[in-house]
């Protein structure tokens, strides 16, 4: 046994998922940065203590943040005036429905702000929300709730209130220390243009089409082209009034989703802008840049971005990021949606690209099969191991936005209950928080989306994972199960005495309290591939703290030994069943942990 080790160290204590261990201040020092913004970040935080940092919203690193994703329309109406949108523009009016899932459901700007409270004890530091620029209403296909489908950049569409509206929401948001993320799309427009071959002239496909066949680059360079036209009425909806003109758009036809049509095809009818051409580049960092000047977001999340040329980004990127910054908004950030599991596919554009971060699809997969799948945790070393991927100048990996679910694939409720859909209620429960957990303890930016921290599960992807916080009429979302809870989406919710709440309030403390926890750096400790008990560990390269972490994704208790470290660790912070007991002490070889079933725990070596 090593002499630094001293006598055995042995730690036990009772686990409820109401009474976890209590969470010891912050002690340990910054690890070095990677670029000269983040060293002045990291100078900060250690002049700082974490309730400083948490107010001074405009110069905390992002990596020090807790975002919240939210469809503004599905959390809380807070002005029923302007539930059915524009008075004068009819294009964007109409698409109320309360009970369909698809319909506008009358959320807004104003409801976040009159639910800041309950985001600000759940520990949110930053909002992210869906698009809020002026749609097109209503397409074949369904109704903008979600706010993709934009004609108007430079006006909040008025279904979610004003632009008066979101400035009074993010200075409210600012005063508590909360971020504020834009959701904004260069990818396409609203569903405007239409093609002569495919479409009759009031917009409407000619039978039998339900869609416009690709066309490839090869067909049109053969004279096999589409002719747009856009239907009578529609000519100038778009602003700024360059998006009218066709001739910056692909015309291609819809896309597979594969291959050049990836890059080039309709999203879904949508229209693509082609954004290898000068014009399009200039024209949208002009629009965003203006965006950026009336508002002052703390920040962007770029959708679809990999279906936009990629040396779009290597222009885009760094002029957003350089304006905002001389606009004074030293922390701006900007994190990519590319829809795609694989590190080698993501970093691609944090390098090349040029974008400082991406959602770490990644990351959900790994959490997703781990947790609720119940697949090896070896998963979770074999990604930690690609992470050098990201680095480079402006990016690294603790800059990933991870997350577990979200509008499009689904929620963490519904991945357990589709791996699961016989499990006991309280197992799939502590599955949710094991995720979050590891979430928020693993290196990387957690996003919390909507509804999870009051256990929504839906019934799958798209409009089946947009549940209503407040209570909703849809009646398949009405009759779900959630986790935690025997309340339904019938109700309102925003209970603040949820277990799933309360443990990711208690998650967001450990995280604020710690730095190891944000800026710490990743090590491996201890996998094995044919067990579900694991450890990593947040590292300070520098002066040696270190924070371990210890996880049971099993269903029965397990114990593990890591290899002499001559570190004296003591326990921290645990949680899992009632009743268990977490035990952790050192060997004559190592240090040995027992964790029960479904639990984490949280060791430090520091005093």
């Amino acid at each position: 046994m090593d002499t630094k080790i001293g006598t055995i160290l042995t730690a036990a204590i009772l686990l409820s998922a109401c009474q976890p261990a209590e969470v010891d201040k912050e002690k340990s020092q910054v690890i070095a940065p990677q670029t000269a913004d983040v060293q002045s970040a990291d100078t900060l935080v250690k002049a700082q203590g974490a309730s400083d940092i948490y107010q001074d919203y405009l110069h905390r690193d992002v990596r020090d943040d807790i975002f919240y994703f939210v469809l503004p329309d599905r959390f809380y109406n807070g002005n029923s005036k302007n539930d059915n949108g524009s008075l004068t523009h009819e294009v964007s009016a109409g698409g109320m429905d309360l009970t369909h899932p698809r319909g506008f459901h009358g959320g807004d700007i104003n409801g976040i702000e009159q639910k800041l409270d309950y985001l600000q004890n759940l520990g949110i530091t930053a909002i992210w929300m869906t698009p809020l620029l002026r749609n097109k209403a209503i397409q074949p296909d369904g109704i903008a709730h979600h706010g993709y489908w934009i004609v108007d950049f430079t006006e909040i569409d008025p279904h979610f209130g004003s632009n008066a509206d979101l400035k009074q929401l993010i200075n409210a948001a600012h005063q508590r220390g909360i971020k504020v993320f834009f959701d904004i799309i260069t990818n396409h427009t609203a569903d405007v243009i239409k093609y002569q071959e495919c479409h009759q002239a009031s917009g409407e496909f000619i039978a039998p089409n339900t869609h416009c066949e690709y066309k490839s680059l090869d067909q049109i360079a053969k004279g096999d082209s589409y002719t747009p036209f856009i239907p009578e009425g529609q000519a100038e909806v778009k602003v700024p009034s360059w998006l009218n003109d066709p001739r910056y758009y692909h015309n291609q036809g819809d896309s597979t989703f594969k291959g050049e049509s990836s890059l080039n095809g309709d999203f879904t009818g949508l229209d693509d802008l082609n954004t290898a051409d000068p014009a399009v580049l200039t024209g949208m960092i002009e629009i965003y840049q203006n965006l950026i000047e009336e508002f002052k977001p703390d920040g962007f999340r770029i959708d679809t971005v990999k279906h936009v040329d990629l040396s779009f980004w290597q222009t885009f990127s760094p002029e957003i990021v350089n304006f905002a910054k001389a606009q004074g908004i030293p922390q701006f950030h900007v994190f990519g949606e590319v829809y795609a599991p694989d590190p080698k596919v993501l970093s691609l554009y944090t390098t090349e690209g040029k974008l400082p971060s991406v959602l770490d699809f990644a990351f959900q997969q790994v959490a997703a099969d781990i947790f609720y799948r119940k697949k090896s945790p070896e998963l979770a070393q074999q990604l930690f191991a690609q992470d050098n991927l990201y680095q480079d100048s402006d990016s690294q990996a603790d800059l990933l936005m991870t997350f577990l679910g979200n509008h499009d694939m689904g929620r963490t409720g519904h991945f357990i209950q589709q791996a699961n859909p016989d499990m006991p209620a309280e197992d799939k429960l502590q599955r949710s928080i094991l995720s979050h957990a590891f979430m928020f303890l693993s290196r990387g930016i957690p996003v919390i989306y909507y509804g999870d921290e009051q256990g929504f599960t839906g019934d799958g992807n798209d409009i089946h994972a947009r549940e209503d916080m407040f209570a909703s009429q849809v009646a398949s979302y009405n009759d779900n199960t959630l986790l935690g809870t025997q309340a339904t989406t019938a109700n309102d919710n925003f209970d603040s005495n949820h277990p799933l709440y309360q443990a990711i309030a208690q998650l967001s403390e450990l995280r604020k309290q710690h730095i190891l926890l944000r800026r710490g750096e990743y090590q491996d400790r201890l996998y094995q591939a044919d067990k579900p008990i694991f450890a990593f560990a947040r590292v300070d390269a520098t002066t040696g703290a270190e924070m371990l972490m210890v996880f049971n994704s099993g269903e029965q208790a397990h114990s593990i030994e890591l290899a002499n470290t001559a570190q004296p660790y003591r326990l921290l912070h645990s949680w899992g069943e009632q009743q268990a007991v977490v035990k952790g002490e050192a060997t004559d070889t190592g240090f040995s942990v027992t964790l029960p079933r479904l639990s984490y725990a949280i060791y430090t070596n520091q005093p």
